[in-house]
C-alpha cells in the first residue's frame, strides 16, 4: 500500500482483529515475557504463576494470530516471538503508555 492510500474495509478487519489479541492482560505477560526470550510452556506457567492449561490456551491464540512461533524438543515445546515486528509494536506501546504516565 503506497503512503496516503485508503485501506480496503477487509484490511482494517484484519488489523483491527491483529490489535484485538494485545487487549488480554495475560497474552501481552507472556508476549513481554516471550520477548526476553525463548521459554516453554512450564517456564511461562512458573513465571506467570498460572496453570499451563491456561497458558496453553493463550498460546494457541498467540499462534494462531501469528505472534508466536512454536519450536517441538522432544516432549517440550519452546515458544518465542514471531519476529521483530512484534517486539516493536511491544516497545512502542510500553513507551506510549510511558508517557501517559509521566
Amino acid at each position: 500500500m503506497e503512503d496516503g492510500q485508503m485501506m480496503t474495509n477487509e484490511e482494517l478487519v484484519d488489523l483491527a482483529d491483529f490489535f484485538k489479541v494485545f487487549a488480554d492482560p495475560t497474552r501481552l505477560r507472556i508476549l513481554f515475557l516471550l520477548e526476553e526470550g525463548e521459554h516453554s510452556v512450564s517456564q511461562i506457567s512458573g513465571a506467570l504463576s498460572m496453570g499451563q492449561s491456561a497458558i496453553s490456551q493463550q498460546l494457541k491464540t498467540l499462534r494462531s494470530s501469528r505472534l508466536v512461533r512454536a519450536r517441538k524438543d522432544g516432549r517440550s515445546v519452546y515458544y518465542r516471538l514471531c519476529d521483530d515486528h512484534i517486539s516493536r509494536i511491544l516497545q512502542t506501546g510500553r513507551e506510549h503508555n510511558d508517557e501517559l504516565y509521566q
